[in-house]
């Protein structure tokens, strides 16, 4: 476990948690008592510039890098009025370096296993095991075993058609 990764579980510790929460201010990160982590985060890059809604809910296994952003699309409505809810997060999302997850108007759950690329803006639900990236984000494939078949998860495209795209090209990066 991390030192940033260890500093969020204990941010609501009665009597050292505004000295973590200062620490991981240290970190450029922004993550307050009242977001509900599930067992297993991963920061990576130490989550510099990293920033949590209050409003967000984290399953486990979630993986986030650097720079990214959960949070409501109309800060400038006090958060009483707001019409947002909530940000949920499922078990095994990766989010990766600088996207930002911004809520308009009431849940935005990020389905269990799916990835938000890279500087993406998501604003609105995905499915499960799904890709999104872009600006504004749009489903570009999903994750799953090339044709049924054990090894690297691949990327499948979205029109559902045989072509599939390899994770990792040469089908040997990683687990």
């Amino acid at each position: 476990m991390s030192l940033v990764t260890a500093l969020i579980r204990h941010r609501r510790h009665p009597l050292f948690g505004r000295l973590v929460q200062e620490a991981l201010a240290l970190y450029g990160m922004e993550v307050p008592a009242a977001v509900e982590i599930g067992p297993g985060l991963v920061v990576f890059h130490r989550g510099f510039g990293t920033v949590l809604h209050p409003y967000t809910t984290i399953g486990a296994g979630v993986t986030l890098y650097n720079g990214v952003t959960i949070g409501r699309a109309d800060p400038w409505v006090p958060q009483e009025e707001s019409a947002m809810r909530r940000v949920v997060l499922e078990d095994g999302v990766v989010v990766c370096a600088g996207a930002k997850i911004v809520c308009k108007t009431g849940v935005l759950t990020v389905g269990a296993g799916t990835i938000v690329g890279a500087n993406a803006v998501l604003t609105r639900s995905t499915g499960p095991d799904e890709i999104w990236a872009g600006l504004p984000a749009r489903r570009v494939g999903t994750r799953g075993p090339a044709h049924g078949a054990p090894g690297p998860r691949a990327l499948r495209s979205p029109t559902g058609g045989s072509r599939v795209i390899r994770a990792c090209p040469t089908g040997g990066c990683g687990p």
